[in-house]
């Protein structure tokens, strides 16, 4: 998911700063291009960690600064499909959940959640069950699995990736740790028989 990847990329360093094409600064215009940003290849660029090498400036035409192409490292968040990863519920609408992992957010369709019937209680900003106590609301921590990804690199808050909790081990982690803790009492009972 997390990954430290080798990127080229070229940047603009103003006029103002050309006395000053240092590896701190080039990082900092980096910094300020790149994070944030979705890439089909990478995922999305979470931190620039450290420039390699600067090349040889270049001027463009009716352009003011030098372009400068540099090699450096950087932080990547890059789900791969059917990953498992833990987040958090941050919104809770009709359809779903809405979970954070990362520096993204992925949708946990309501239909991929439980095999319960959900609805959408408003008041509590909650997903809830009638068939058990179950219910799903904001800040609840989940385990979930990475089902779909479109990332669109020109408006990044575009981009979707789809979850479901709809298999064993997956769900919120307060079902998970109640289900094995259901487990260990009747494997406890049944050894004692």
């Amino acid at each position: 998911m997390y990954k430290r990847v080798r990127l080229k990329d070229t940047v603009e360093v103003p006029p103002e700063h050309l006395a000053d094409v240092t590896d701190e600064r080039v990082k900092a215009l980096l910094q300020d291009k790149l994070e944030g940003r979705m890439d089909e290849e990478v995922g999305s660029v979470v931190s620039v960690i450290e420039v390699h090498d600067i090349g040889e400036g270049a001027v463009l035409h009716n352009r003011p600064g030098v372009y400068y192409e540099a090699e450096f490292d950087a932080l990547t968040f890059d789900p791969d499909m059917q990953e498992v990863v833990d987040g958090t519920v941050v919104e809770t609408v009709e359809f779903g959940a809405f979970v954070g992992i990362g520096p993204v957010d992925g949708l946990l369709h309501v239909s991929q959640i439980t095999d319960e019937y959900l609805t959408f209680d408003g008041a509590n900003q909650q997903l809830a069950s009638s068939d058990s106590d179950k219910s799903l609301g904001v800040d609840d921590a989940v385990r979930v699995r990475v089902v779909t990804k479109s990332v669109d690199e020109r408006n990044p808050r575009d981009s979707k990736i789809g979850l479901t909790a709809k298999q064993p081990g997956l769900g919120k982690h307060e079902w998970l740790e109640s289900d094995r803790r259901r487990r260990a009492e009747a494997g406890t009972t049944g050894e004692d028989d």
